[in-house]
């Protein structure tokens, strides 16, 4: 059995609280809290914003009756998401699914890989768009771009560098003729082939917004 992912009304009162979140009004798509919101309800952030979007035009009356209810006492509305919470199980979430089928899409990208836990696919393509900007030859620790790329995963700079290195044997314009046997192989691969024919342009921008998420 599939868990419905499909929105709830009860949804809104998560979503305005992460609203009303300081600095006020529409999060950034990739910001942690979005995502955590996004992997806690299985709905994508997209969907999420876009919602939060209607909250921030007082779309509908039932979101204007919430606001009124809400907004000016942000101790209650943590009341009642706490509560909500506690209803739907979100508070022991891997008790409350045990045993049933959740069908992941987005969240695979923010799950930690098998191969390494420090790392995810998101972690990845922000790597790849770093190989991106670098030539062979600067793929080293000692790279300002690669130091400052270590920071915002808090990884070593050497980690970094491995995996530049493995992007390098996926890159089929290098041709590497040594062969790497480096666990995160797959894992680069399938970023590769999501991303690695892609106009750099466009991976870029994309990873410029990932980068919220580890801000």
């Amino acid at each position: 059995m599939a868990k419905n992912s499909a929105w709830q009304d009860d949804y809104w009162l998560l979503l305005m609280q992460l609203y009303l979140k300081k600095p006020t009004g529409i999060k950034r798509l990739y910001c942690r809290d979005m995502i955590d919101l996004s992997l806690e309800l299985h709905i994508a952030p997209q969907a999420l914003q876009a919602r939060m979007k209607q909250i921030d035009r007082m779309e509908t009356p039932r979101i204007e009756r919430i606001w009124q209810t809400y907004s000016g006492n942000p101790r209650r509305l943590a009341r009642a998401v706490r509560l909500l919470r506690e209803m739907k199980g979100f508070g022991a979430a891997d008790d409350f699914y045990d045993g049933v089928e959740v069908q992941e899409t987005f969240e695979r990208d923010f799950r930690p890989l098998s191969e390494d836990e420090r790392l995810t696919p998101v972690a990845l393509t922000l790597v790849l768009d770093l190989y991106f900007q670098l030539t062979p030859q600067t793929m080293v620790s000692q790279t300002p771009e690669v130091q400052e790329m270590a920071r915002l995963l808090r990884l070593k700079a050497d980690d970094v560098v491995e995996l530049l290195d493995v992007f390098q044997h996926c890159d089929p314009y290098l041709n590497l003729r040594e062969v790497t046997f480096s666990p995160l192989l797959l894992p680069c691969q399938q970023v590769w082939q999501r991303y690695g024919n892609q106009e750099p342009a466009m991976l870029h921008e994309l990873a410029e917004e990932l980068k919220e998420y580890y801000r």
